[in-house]
């Protein structure tokens, strides 16, 4: 059987979290399917949505768990197992509260943070030695905010840009661990994503001065 890579974005399914912050990883895989050409198609055997792409001789799967967030390995574990896809051959994307809105951070391995979806995917592969992909989504803005409704809740309008362009940069840190490894995907995209209207004033900025 050919080598394949695997990448996981986790979210919840049902149009009830389509959009939500907890979906961030799904909303990610999206953009990366579009920029191969993917076709998504639903796998029951696999309780999954799994886009089988071509990049550049690499076969990889995309896939989004369709189990709720805390049962993704249940997903991951046996899709993973038929592929036989090792465990650096893995990529899993996430939201992280404990990063600001618009920041990115990718590891080849480490602990679950609290992550339920890491860690149902940890107890299924027998292990915590695979990639995973942070994406930021910030915490509630006012002191005492819930935190479930957060995650949870559908990213602000005046957010728009700043998740459009954080998802793409995440589409692309992906696509840059397939290609040349989790050093250069760290060294290149990790940290904070600069939003299209920052870009835009600092230019204005700079012409204003000349």
């Amino acid at each position: 059987m050919d080598t394949w890579h695997l990448i996981v974005g986790l979210g919840n399914p049902g149009s009830r979290y389509a959009g939500t912050r907890h979906n961030a990883g799904f909303m990610a895989l999206e953009k990366l399917a579009a920029q191969w050409g993917g076709e998504w198609a639903d796998e029951k055997k696999y309780q999954a949505r799994l886009c089988r792409v071509d990049d550049a001789g690499r076969r990889v799967i995309l896939c989004q768990p369709q189990t709720y967030m805390n049962l993704s390995g249940e997903t991951v574990g046996p899709l993973a197992g038929f592929y036989k896809i090792g465990l650096d051959q893995l990529l899993v994307i996430v939201d992280d509260v404990n990063l600001p809105l618009g920041e990115l951070r990718l590891r080849p391995k480490g602990g679950s943070g609290g992550h339920h979806g890491l860690e149902s995917i940890e107890q299924h592969v027998a292990g915590a030695g695979f990639a995973r992909q942070r994406i930021g989504i910030g915490r509630p803005a006012y002191t005492g905010g819930e935190l479930t409704g957060h995650v949870l809740g559908a990213f602000a309008e005046a957010e728009a840009d700043l998740v459009e362009k954080v998802l793409a940069e995440a589409a692309g840190q992906a696509a840059c661990w397939l290609r040349e490894g989790a050093q250069k995907a760290m060294n290149d995209f990790n940290g904070p994503v600069i939003p299209p209207v920052q870009e835009k004033n600092d230019t204005e900025e700079t012409e204003d001065t000349e």
